[in-house]
């Protein structure tokens, strides 16, 4: 009895070695993205940023892992238009147009979590971090150059968050596409006009991985 469960176990245990060595221990991917964010700002609608990055994630087996995420952006034209001058908490916009652009740069960490269907991979992500970008003090500045006296920080670093998930295609065992990546991305900018600090956007990823180690 003894020998047979030993055997048992011994199975059990060959089997759930290699089912975990079968996805690979490390992966790095580089990714076209595209946010739609969000500026909570009257008058000012949301903004398409266009960009890329990648990242790297080391898989814990084949259904959990970590990632870190790096993307940068740079926006179309923002464009306010103020039909009166108006006071805020950080100065006065007199009434006209004011153009400008921004950029934003994301870095993210947190865990992954995953099943494979065939050839697929779906997975579902909750990712902390912080961003950079100059969009609000840009605006500042344009608010200025037309007469304006507001005081905007140049470039804001504040906390960024993201949750969401996506789907993977393999292609082999060291290559696969990401077919889509989709998440809700929360950052705290404070705009130079109100004071809200709070954006609720949007983001896509595609792009390719290769992975490394496993078998």
């Amino acid at each position: 009895m003894r020998t047979k469960n030993l055997l048992i176990f011994t199975t059990m245990m060959f089997a759930a070695t290699a089912f975990a060595q079968d996805a690979a221990k490390f992966e790095v991917y580089g990714d076209y993205s595209y946010l739609q964010f969000n500026p909570t700002l009257s008058g000012l609608q949301s903004r398409a940023f266009n960009g890329g990055g990648g990242g790297a994630q080391f898989n814990f087996g084949r259904h959990f892992a970590v990632k870190g995420d790096f993307q940068g952006y740079g926006s179309t034209q923002w464009t306010l238009t103020t039909s009166a001058p108006t006071v805020t908490p950080h100065g006065t916009v007199p009434a006209g147009t004011f153009k400008s652009n921004g950029n934003m740069f994301t870095y993210l960490f947190g865990p992954v979590v995953g099943f494979h269907a065939g050839r697929f991979h779906f997975y579902g992500e909750y990712l902390l971090g912080g961003s950079a970008s100059n969009l609000y003090g840009e605006l500042a500045r344009s608010i200025n150059a037309g007469g304006g006296t507001v005081n905007g920080t140049g470039s804001q670093h504040p906390f960024t968050m993201a949750f969401g998930g996506g789907l993977d295609l393999t292609l082999n065992k060291h290559v696969a596409l990401r077919l889509g990546e989709m998440d809700w991305v929360l950052t705290r900018y404070t705009n130079p006009l109100t004071d809200t600090n709070n954006q609720n956007s949007f983001r896509y990823l595609g792009g390719i991985v290769f992975k490394f180690g496993g078998q």
